[in-house]
């Protein structure tokens, strides 16, 4: 099957890495290996973060002639090269899709959806145009797949009642980190002496943009937790970058001497970089599931986290990491320690991540189960 596929939010080709770019990769590929022929149709990033509402009546026309153009060119061209389906992920009120559905109806061909959400409170206020054509869009849709079971239930009034709902956990490849952390000793050696940190000592690693809202206050309930733990003998590395780094930075100026911020790295560098280390720890605020918290249980890390649907789905609290209340920096600093203060309880929990993103979370999986119902 022919698919046009397209990410209003952040493209899969986009130089920034982020979670959204990872996951629109990851469903490319299992789409790919689902046997699929898949398009990106559209570059147009629709995201208004402000709630301008001239900006986002721009978007929405430049849309329009771009899901006009994109008829045009399908419907004068050879039909056999024409989409069977129109597949877009991640729709939201900041960055609402303006291409598909218009396409989709033009050409007569079923209108996908994955990892959408509705925020009725956006109804009459400044992200209301954004709003309005995310309903308008699932109200066309033929199928929506949930990543984050924490969302399907508010899309279901307003979905068509014969459109299906599909969900798809969490995924990833984990073969670069199953392979990065049967070397385990060699990366913690190499990191060491890159960041020029103490092998010997526990480290912990946290992995998020630096943006203002969510990420920085997940970033501030870790620096809070961690002024409890000043006790113990941990260091931390850090991971991202972006606008609000030194917002970041300035979280955990009293902890300076024990962090580390190593920038953006690689798929491949990450991957070394969670089999070098001890505990995974994100806040996780608001977070739909978090593709870090993944990829280090994939390394073989035990995680503490914030509490939330999608990162509930995700860690098996008391089985392959700890979740606290989210935003609850005193019984975040409680997991760590307990985690810090047990290397055995550490390695068990690592080894059962592992393991349960092998069975439950790989892209074989992901890749049969959404072929299936994307044929259906």
């Amino acid at each position: 099957m022919r698919i046009a596929a397209y990410a209003p939010l952040k493209p899969p080709d986009h130089p920034v890495p982020s979670g959204d770019r990872r996951v629109a990769r990851l469903l490319d590929s299992a789409l790919t290996r689902a046997g699929h022929e898949v398009e990106w149709a559209g570059r147009l990033r629709s995201r208004d973060g402000t709630g301008d509402p001239a900006r986002q009546a721009r978007l929405a026309r430049i849309g329009g002639y771009l899901a006009a153009r994109l008829i045009r060119r399908w419907k004068s061209g050879p039909a056999h090269l024409r989409p069977d389906l129109w597949f877009t992920y991640h729709l939201y009120y900041k960055a609402p899709d303006h291409l598909g559905p218009t396409v989709a109806k033009a050409l007569g061909i079923p209108y996908v959806v994955a990892e959408a959400s509705v925020a009725m409170k956006r109804a009459g206020g400044p992200w209301d145009a954004g709003h309005r054509a995310v309903l308008a869009a699932l109200a066309q849709a033929s199928a929506v797949v949930s990543l984050n079971p924490g969302d399907a239930p508010a899309l279901a009034p307003y979905l068509a009642p014969d459109a299906k709902r599909i969900l798809l956990p969490p995924f990833l490849d984990a073969r670069p980190y199953a392979s990065a952390a049967a070397n385990r000793d060699m990366h913690r050696d190499a990191w060491a002496r890159r960041l020029k940190l103490d092998p010997s000592k526990p480290l912990l690693l946290a992995v998020g943009m630096h943006r203002p809202g969510d990420k920085l206050r997940s970033y501030g309930v870790l620096a809070d937790a961690l002024k409890h733990l000043a006790a113990r003998d941990w260091r931390l590395v850090v991971v991202g970058d972006g606008p609000a780094r030194t917002d970041v930075e300035a979280a955990f100026a009293p902890l300076r001497a024990r962090v580390v911020f190593a920038g953006l790295l690689d798929e491949e560098s990450l991957a070394g970089l969670m089999a070098a280390s001890d505990v995974f720890a994100w806040p996780a605020i608001n977070e739909a599931y978090g593709m870090a918290i993944l990829e280090a249980q994939a390394s073989g890390l035990p995680v503490v986290a914030g509490h939330g649907p999608g990162v509930a789905a995700i860690v098996a609290d008391g089985t392959t990491g700890l979740l606290a209340p989210a935003g609850d920096a005193g019984a975040f600093a409680e997991a760590l320690a307990s985690l810090l203060d047990d290397p055995d309880r550490r390695a068990a929990f690592g080894r059962q991540a592992a393991a349960k993103v092998a069975a439950s979370h790989g892209l074989a999986g992901a890749a049969a189960m959404l072929g299936e119902a994307i044929a259906r």
